[in-house]
């Protein structure tokens, strides 16, 4: 993990307005977070983790410091160049997995493709090889409905990378799984980080999800806390270089 940090984040503040009053969220936020790194957000409630991944996605803007991300900086984005942005650098995976019901299993995982100019041919491999990275090729005409919790999380990671972002932004993706199937899930983004290098920030609550990550952040009341290190940052390229799905 040499080079640039592929998220820097310098006084970063964001805060909510209610009429006249101002609700800060987040404040001051110094982080910077290398390529290929595997980060864990923590803290409790209204701590603004979810605020920072937001932040982080170009979901949402900050109100104040400078935010770089992919070697962009965000600041500068309008709407249309922000929503292009998280199209081509960012894949999300959610808690509820945020699949299209009347969509099957290929259908969910081809929407980010309908946005580039790939032929139908060559979204078609790009979908095949993320069904088979998450060992869900013998599903891909299931509908949500027909599937277990743990499958429509994999096919929703599978959405996330058919792209080949380069950052991965996870917001508690084990909360609605039983263990069983969130250990399962934790292993398939630990494979994304460690076997295809690519950069994961997750929000947890839960310490076994966040032991799987290399460093954990904990925010307090929009401050960053303090960082722990769980396991060492890997200082060799990874076993597979570059993206996922070529």
């Amino acid at each position: 993990m040499n080079g640039e940090p592929i998220i820097r984040l310098t006084g970063l503040a964001k805060s909510y307005y209610r009429g006249t009053l101002e609700i800060p969220v987040l404040t001051g936020i110094d982080l910077e977070i290398p390529r290929g790194g595997y980060y864990a957000l923590m803290g409790p409630s209204g701590s603004g983790k979810t605020t920072l991944l937001n932040l982080l996605a170009g979901i949402d803007r900050p109100t104040g410091g400078e935010l770089e991300v992919c070697g962009y900086r965000l600041n500068d984005f309008d709407d249309n160049e922000l929503a292009g942005w998280r199209a081509t650098n960012v894949g999300f995976i959610f808690q509820n997995y945020n699949l299209i019901p009347v969509l099957n299993a290929y259908e969910n995982i081809e929407l980010p493709l309908l946005l580039t100019d790939l032929s139908r041919a060559q979204r078609k491999e790009k979908v095949l090889e993320a069904l088979e990275l998450v060992n869900l090729t013998d599903r891909m005409h299931n509908y949500p409905r027909q599937l277990s919790g743990g499958q429509e999380q994999r096919v929703a990671i599978a959405r996330a990378i058919v792209h080949d972002p380069d950052l991965i932004v996870a917001d508690e993706p084990t909360g609605a799984l039983d263990a069983k199937n969130a250990e399962e899930v934790l292993n398939l983004i630990q494979h994304l980080n460690e076997e295809l290098g690519k950069t994961i920030v997750m929000v947890t609550h839960d310490p076994k999800a966040a032991h799987h990550a290399h460093i954990q952040i904990h925010l307090e009341k929009g401050v960053l806390d303090r960082t722990v290190e769980v396991h060492e940052l890997p200082h060799q390229e990874p076993i597979v270089k570059g993206h996922a799905i070529h």
